[in-house]
């Protein structure tokens, strides 16, 4: 039998980040967590089994792209446009600052001044990936809070592109050898403008129009493959292409064409066909961030590692809050931006890495770096949770709560409602026939654009997964009559379900089922009904056979057995 190690690293990565992701959401904690640990387990520096180092990186920066496409789809220009005015100084500000406070460690550990500014350069830019992440999972991404956060992340990446290309040619002056052969700084920045400029110019100008051109040809073919297909390649193709041609990072190609795609009617669509190949490379980001860590630097350096991530948690949100705040932002907002970017990730290890390569950055920098990126994103959710805690006490009135207020919005009193969770085309369907009979509905969906169709339809909407308890509080399901889950993820809607029932023991839940196994499982979790919709269609079509002339009358139907 012939491995190799591609086979090898997928199957030790997901294996073992399931093993702990699982572990970690068993205790009631993030399952970055236990994939940030799965790295640490698989990498080289704890015994036993040891991923490929080599492609592990190559792999999540796929789940980069992925991610930042999908980031992309949901987050247009206007967005981007809107949040400017405080994005842009804001990251630009910060940059400045932690690269100022980087600059002053390095000179206390006596470091060159290059080693410090890289140093100082890597704590200042946010993950991205952990942003969107737990900007998701507490349904910020749609709020004016989210889309700062993600304006201000977007931003730092711009700027860390063009920090790539202006310290290898600077790296003389920054280790201070720098001599007449050095480029001028006015060379160098009219170098790096031409190319941004040249990259904006072919995505707005070219690409927002072959980009939705192409999507929407294969869409015609009716081809669910080749739909597929063709928007991983767009995603893809257009990440590797920008910065082969223009030097952008790929993540920041990938984002911009799903930003120009987000303008086709495909754009839901294309989303949807990703999430599952979103969400299994962006855990081998996490995988790979643990396997960079030496778990040893901690007993080895304890203090200046303690720094390093006071730096990143303490100094750096002290300095966006203070930001958000000058510039006129509420606590609540502030808050959350705050905790949002209080972490380092993938751009951080790109530059340490640049930086050691081109002898700016010692070693005991780069495991400062990784060692500050790992522990930072460990306490990136606990870290939240004391924001949201923090954030409830002092909010502003009109701005108590961490999640974006529905609208229509939902009345105080309302009692004896039903909750339709899942708004596509069955629960559409199903809302507007529950509507039609005078009956109180609040939908619950995690698409943006389903969420956006329902409110059209004067429906009280909330967007997130129903499983959160912060998302199922909004609908009050203590006060509810019926709860029907129309998504089609059984294993999603018996979660659901259990968590309803500790909140209303007394409700009554229908779901939707495919399979005699699928109306089983959801019965077993407490649904007091589960309707299998194959075999309904089968009833209803027999139904209209019989009414036909030729067999009207004569002979009579059971009745469907996939309703319990």
């Amino acid at each position: 039998m012939h491995h190799t190690s591609l086979i090898i690293l997928l199957v030790g990565a997901f294996v073992v980040a399931f093993i702990f992701g699982a572990l970690a959401h068993r205790l009631r904690m993030s399952p970055l967590v236990g994939y940030l640990l799965a790295g640490v387990v698989v990498g080289p520096f704890t015994p036993g089994f040891v991923a490929d180092q080599q492609l592990a990186p190559q792999l999540a920066e796929i789940g980069v792209i992925l991610l930042m496409f999908g980031v992309g789809l949901h987050f247009s220009l206007r967005d981007l446009l809107e949040v400017k005015a405080i994005a842009v100084p804001g990251a630009l500000l910060r940059i400045g600052f932690t690269m100022l406070i980087g600059w002053g460690f390095g000179h206390m550990l006596g470091w060159p001044a290059g080693a410090g500014i890289i140093f100082g350069l890597s704590l200042s830019v946010a993950s991205t990936v952990v942003l969107l992440r737990s900007l998701e999972d507490r349904r910020l991404m749609e709020s004016e809070k989210g889309r700062i956060a993600i304006g201000w992340v977007i931003v730092e990446d711009v700027a860390m592109v063009l920090a790539l290309v202006l310290i290898p040619a600077f790296a003389d002056v920054l280790r201070g050898t720098g001599g007449e052969d050095a480029p001028s700084v006015v060379y160098v920045l009219t170098r790096v403008a031409i190319k941004m400029g040249a990259f904006l110019a072919f995505m707005f100008l070219i690409g927002r129009r072959v980009i939705p051109w192409i999507l929407e040809r294969v869409a015609g073919t009716g081809s669910r493959e080749l739909f597929t297909l063709c928007v991983l390649a767009i995603a893809l193709g257009v990440a590797f292409g920008s910065a082969e041609m223009f030097g952008v990072s790929f993540a920041l190609g990938a984002f911009f064409a799903g930003m120009l795609l987000n303008e086709s009617e495909f754009s839901h669509k294309a989303a949807t066909e990703t999430l599952p190949l979103r969400d299994a490379f962006a855990v081998l980001f996490f995988v790979s961030v643990g396997m960079l860590f030496d778990p040893w630097i901690i007993f080895e350096r304890p203090m200046q590692v303690l720094a390093t991530v006071f730096i990143i948690i303490v100094v750096k949100s002290f300095a966006v809050y203070s930001i958000a705040r000058v510039m006129g932002k509420s606590n609540a907002t502030a808050l959350t931006i705050t905790a949002s970017l209080a972490q380092i990730g993938e751009f951080s290890f790109i530059l340490a890495g640049l930086g050691l390569q081109l002898e700016l950055l010692t070693e005991d920098g780069q495991d400062l770096i990784l060692a500050g990126a790992l522990i930072s994103i460990l306490l990136n959710p606990l870290l939240f949770g004391w924001m949201h805690r923090r954030e409830q006490r002092l909010a502003d009135n009109e701005e108590r709560r961490t999640v974006p207020k529905v609208e229509p919005p939902i009345p105080d009193d309302l009692s004896d409602h039903v909750i339709l969770i899942g708004f596509g085309r069955v629960g559409s369907e199903l809302g507007r026939l529950l509507v039609a009979q005078g009956i109180s509905l609040v939908v619950i969906d995690r698409d943006e654009d389903l969420v956006r169709h329902s409110r059209e339809a004067g429906l009280p909407s909330i967007r997130g997964n129903a499983a959160n308890d912060i998302v199922l509080a909004e609908a009050h399901p203590e006060r509810a009559n019926t709860v029907m889950l129309a998504i089609p993820n059984v294993l999603e809607a018996g979660e659901i379900i259990a968590t309803l029932r500790r909140v209303n023991p007394a409700l009554t839940i229908v779901a939707r089922a495919h399979s005699d196994n699928e109306v089983k499982h959801l019965l077993e979790h407490g649904a007091d009904g589960a309707v299998m919709a194959e075999r309904e269609l089968a009833h209803s079509l027999a139904e209209m056979v019989m009414a036909t002339p030729a067999f009207r009358g004569e002979r009579h139907l059971p009745p469907a057995s996939g309703a319990t």
